[in-house]
């Protein structure tokens, strides 16, 4: 073992919550999460890496009714025109459950803040990598989520900038996800697009590659 390696338990406990995390989108109504849990996600989501120390990410917490609604009539709109861009899977599309907005017991929108662009720190080449560093935030909230017994949801069907104004937003912020969490009837064995019939998952050796592009 290495030196600085987890005790068994550890280790298998990290990659239970990787192995079963869902993207969910069914939640028990009018339930709650407490206080305390809700704070070590946003700590867990608040330890994640951010290229050049710059985190980038915003967590905007949705307590109002009205503007649930709001925003879930954003998204309802957008699922139009997805449905509509998929052409002959449209319907198929539109007959998915794709979020729960409405029933989570927690909604978040997540952004990138302001001001990103002074941020030049392994940004020079790859700006896109304030969305990384976003990205690995949510990642960890998700896992520590499953580790206490909440499902949560990514939803990114929506027009970032009528949510970004729906939420006074300052110039340069940008809307990513809006997070569902909250608890769960269960947690799917598979993806729920694969359950649903939407896509199959594909195995690991077909995106692992030795000295050149996998295939090539």
């Amino acid at each position: 073992m290495l030196r600085h390696a987890f005790s068994p338990a550890e280790r298998q406990a990290v990659y239970r919550a990787i192995t079963e995390r869902r993207d969910m989108r069914r939640f028990v109504p009018d339930s709650t999460v407490p206080a305390d849990v809700l704070g070590r996600l946003l700590q867990a989501a608040h330890a994640a890496p951010s290229v050049g120390l710059m985190q980038p990410w915003r967590f905007i917490r949705i307590t109002d009714a009205a503007l649930r609604t709001k925003i879930h009539a954003l998204v309802d709109e957008e699922r139009a025109h997805t449905a509509e861009a998929l052409g002959p899977r449209g319907e198929e599309f539109l007959a998915l459950k794709v979020e729960g907005i409405l029933d989570c017991a927690e909604l978040f929108v997540v952004a990138l803040g302001e001001g990103r662009e002074r941020h030049v720190f392994g940004r020079r080449t790859l700006p896109q990598m304030d969305l990384a560093s976003v990205s690995c935030a949510i990642q960890n909230m998700w896992l520590a989520a499953r580790a206490e017994g909440l499902g949560m949801g990514w939803v990114s069907i929506f027009e970032p900038r009528p949510l970004a104004h729906l939420l006074d937003m300052p110039d340069g912020a940008e809307p990513v996800a809006i997070l569902c969490l909250g608890p769960v009837p269960e947690f799917p064995d598979r993806p729920v697009l694969e359950i649903e019939h939407w896509t199959v998952g594909r195995p690991l050796p077909e995106f692992v590659s030795e000295n050149g592009w996998p295939g090539r």
